[in-house]
This record gives structure tokens, sequence and C-alpha cells, in this order.
């Protein structure tokens, strides 16, 4: 018989899956994606924006940002720590994200790289953007020429 783990999310159907000899192989419920871990606070004010984004555990060589077309994107990536051969524990449970983070934020085109300011500190990229009002073309009217 199989004994459920606490160290799952799944313990009441591992519970009664053992006590039938089958084992529950579906996903955690909690189980989370790379995108939702990077959480975002965002402020306005008169003439800038202030992005906060929380990126507990990477440090600051793990964190890239870049602005293309208009789109603001930050990217974190982790790689997973290989196992020492001889050690005498192993992973019953892994929860912590491996992989690549990214986020994108449309801040317009007419931002410019070299306004952008970012820091980072303590897990939190802190970031910066100039606002910049959008002004639309004004459309003058052309008189078609008729034959």
């Amino acid at each position: 018989m199989l004994v459920p783990s606490l160290f799952t999310d799944n313990f009441v159907n591992e519970f009664f899956n053992s006590m039938s000899g089958t084992r529950d192989r579906t996903p955690s419920m909690f189980h989370t994606s790379g995108s939702s871990i990077m959480s975002a606070d965002i402020r306005e004010y008169k003439d800038h924006y202030e992005l906060d984004l929380e990126l507990p555990g990477y440090k600051k060589d793990d964190v890239t940002a870049s602005l293309k077309e208009g789109y603001l994107t930050i990217e974190a990536k982790r790689e997973e720590k290989q196992e020492e051969e001889g050690t005498d524990y192993r992973y019953i449970r892994r929860e912590r994200f491996v992989g690549t983070l990214t986020r994108s934020f449309y801040v317009g085109t007419d931002v410019k790289q070299e306004d952008i300011k970012a820091k980072f500190e303590n897990g939190v990229l802190a970031i910066c953007v100039p606002r910049v009002e959008y002004k639309p073309e004004i459309e003058t009217a052309r008189n078609i020429m008729i034959e």
C-alpha cells in the first residue's frame, strides 16, 4: 500500500487512491506558471510611470530589460542546479520556478530606450518610464484632382 504524502497538494486524492492501489498523477492545483511569478505594481504620475516587478531569488545578472516597437520587455532566467554525485539527500518536492520568465508592457513608440531608468535591489526591479503624451497627427484636407 502506498502512503499518502504530506508534501503534495493532493493529500486527499493520494490517500484514497493509495487505498485502492492506484496513484493520482494529476498536476497540482497550486502549480504556478512562470508568468504569474513576476508580479508587478504600476504607479502613474503626471510625467512618468513607475513599475515595480518582484523577482525573489533572482540576481541582477539574471534579469534583462529591452525596448522594441513600443514594448518594454522584462526577462529573467534561472537555471536548475544539478545535484552533485554522492549527495545523501533527494528532493521530495520542488516548487521554485526554473526557466525563463517574460513580461511585456506597451509604453508607446515615442519612448526612447535611453529615457528609461531601471534599478534592481532586494529582488525588486524598479523601472521609471517617462510619460509621453500621444499626439495624433492632424489630417489636413486635401483635394483630389478630378480629370
